[in-house]
């Protein structure tokens, strides 16, 4: 069984149906809207339907948050990039231009020690 993703209504509503599929995450910003409905129907067919609006990511170093700003973002959800470097690390003017990078897409750059719950890690 495995997790998938939906990009719309529609698409979630396709993989509902689907076979093999234990798990649908709903991964558009409307998502929220359509979570109840969707997740009764995924009831009936035994399928957990989740929505989450941000993901937080342990960036363990100055290269992997600069390589992981340069890669499309695939998800609209917000990043909250907890930092586990020391940031000093980073000269101020690229800082400042990773943050608005990361601004532009819905994302910011934090400190490493206010990380809670972890969803994904970024080596580089």
């Amino acid at each position: 069984m495995t997790t998938a993703r939906a990009g719309t209504k529609g698409e979630a509503i396709r993989l509902l149906a689907a076979e093999g599929i234990a798990r649908v995450e709903l991964d558009y910003e409307s998502g929220w809207q359509d979570a109840i409905e969707l997740g009764r129907l995924g009831q009936k067919a035994g399928i957990r339907v989740e929505y989450h609006g941000h993901e937080n990511i342990a960036v363990k170093s100055r290269t992997a948050l600069i390589a992981g700003l340069s890669r499309p973002k695939v998800s609209f959800r917000q990043r909250n990039l907890y930092c586990l470097f020391a940031l000093d690390e980073l000269t101020a003017d690229e800082l400042a231009a990773l943050e608005t990078k990361a601004m532009n897409v819905g994302d910011y750059i934090l400190a490493g020690h206010l990380l809670r719950d972890v969803d994904a890690i970024w080596t580089e």
